[in-house]
């Protein structure tokens, strides 16, 4: 019986050995380089190049383009590209249009010195934004679409094994690189940053070669699907509509409305209950990160403690954190688990309060970033498993990305003023606010699991 069950175990592990499998490990790292080399980086070269925090905060609404990335969501959904298209398929010519397009603007901003040229980095910082959030919007229909669902979990673990290695690399990696070549520590230099940019820029290299190499999914559209947009197109050419008018009337129609609609055929009133729920659930954290790189910085940490302390071990906390927050929403519900995650996400702020009257103290640097990435682990698990039951399979790809979008949009907005409010009252104030705006959102979790409850009953 013993033998069995071992076998039975590596014959499970096998899964990892599928090629899909296998590449969306590269494919992750791909989708999680720019967003912190636009996010987190790009903030500690930003203030050692001597911009003031209220800029940096309004850099941060350059995240705004992964808050709105469904609204061309269905063009990446249904649109063909000309040539690539056909050589390579739908999916696949998106990821590699979108990977060549973050290369060359990360190459672009390795070239500027946003001492000498600031709006510059805010034009290059946008163009990665915008053809990373591209490359989310392919890459997740690729997953769903790539291999059949008892693949699914494994896809998701490799994707998120190489998105936390990525992580490492944007923020630590980055840091070691440039102090390795920063001969004037105690003065700015914009050469350091150049070189760490431009390896980054050629990191992007994983995702095309992957691309390159990986084949494009055989995804067949639901009878269900096609029989729904058969009486849209029938319905409109009763209305009149002929020729090239019907045919993108049914396609706006299909790509883009259908999705919405689902949703809130599907859940009714309480679609507006889990609309603000999934835009604010991550407003704590996401807020408090974007001045977390400029704290460092006027704190004096070093780049070395940075990216050992923040980024590396850091990463590895919230990796521990995910891994609890899946065995917990699988012991006490998916509800239960978000409940603590929110509530986890907004006390662990109230530790960088203390940290800030600490001055530089790497032993409390420590002790803050483990309770908070831990936290911030559970909190990730926990929002996609809510996220994916809230998701219909017939539209998958734009719900999913409606939902990613919306997660991000209020919290970066309220983000770009972060700055201004350092200035005006100080850290120790800030990191309280933070805290607060946490607070909202245990009503809206709690609001939520009733609702569900109800449903349910």
């Amino acid at each position: 019986m013993q033998f069995k069950n071992e076998a039975g175990w590596l014959e499970s592990l096998k899964v990892y050995a599928h090629p899909r499998v296998a590449g969306m490990f590269f494919l992750g790292f791909s989708a999680g380089l720019p967003l912190i080399l636009v996010l987190g980086s790009l903030s500690f070269w930003l203030r050692e190049a001597g911009v003031d925090r209220s800029t940096i905060g309004y850099f941060s609404w350059i995240g705004l383009a992964y808050g709105f990335k469904w609204v061309w969501s269905p063009l990446v959904d249904r649109l063909p590209l000309p040539v690539l298209t056909r050589l390579m398929g739908r999916r696949r010519s998106w990821l590699l249009a979108s990977q060549l397009s973050i290369a060359a603007a990360l190459f672009a901003m390795a070239g500027t010195d946003p001492a000498q040229n600031l709006s510059r980095m805010a034009y290059c910082a946008m163009a990665v934004a915008f053809a990373s959030a591209t490359q989310d919007i392919a890459l997740d229909a690729y997953r769903i679409e790539a291999v059949e669902q008892r693949l699914q979990g494994a896809m998701a673990a490799t994707y998120q094994g190489g998105y936390r290695i990525a992580m490492i690399a944007a923020s630590a990696g980055v840091l070691w690189l440039a102090a390795s070549v920063d001969q004037t520590a105690l003065a700015y230099e914009h050469a350091p940053w150049r070189f760490a940019y431009l390896v980054m820029a050629a990191s992007m290299g994983v995702g095309v070669i992957t691309t390159l190499l990986i084949r494009e999914p055989d995804v067949r559209v639901s009878e269900e699907t096609l029989s729904r947009e058969a009486r849209t197109r029938a319905w409109l050419a009763h209305e009149g509509l002929h020729g090239p008018v019907l045919a993108a009337a049914a396609w706006v129609h299909g790509a883009v409305v259908s999705p919405f609609l689902d949703f809130v055929r599907r859940y009714r009133w309480q679609a507006v209950l889990l609309l603000a729920l999934i835009g604010t659930y991550r407003i704590s954290d996401v807020v408090m990160g974007i001045m977390a790189n400029a704290f460092y910085v006027d704190m004096g940490y070093t780049k070395d403690e940075v990216a050992t302390v923040a980024k590396v071990y850091g990463v590895g906390m919230t990796i521990a954190g995910a891994v609890i927050g899946g065995v917990l929403t699988a012991r006490i519900g998916v509800m239960k688990t978000l409940f603590l995650g929110a509530l986890l996400s907004s006390v662990t702020n109230l530790l960088f309060v203390w940290l800030a009257g600490r001055g530089h103290d790497v032993g409390g640097l420590i002790f803050a970033v483990s309770a908070d990435n831990l936290s911030a682990g559970i909190a990730s698990s926990a929002f996609v498993a809510y996220l994916s039951g809230l998701t219909n399979v017939a539209y998958s790809a734009t719900q999913y990305a409606l939902f990613s979008s919306l997660m991000l949009l209020l919290p970066k907005f309220i983000a770009g003023f972060s700055g201004v409010v350092v200035d005006a009252r100080g850290y120790e104030y800030f990191f309280t606010g933070t805290a607060l705006l946490g607070v909202p959102v245990l009503g809206l979790v709690w609001l939520a699991a009733r609702a569900k409850a109800r449903s349910a009953g």
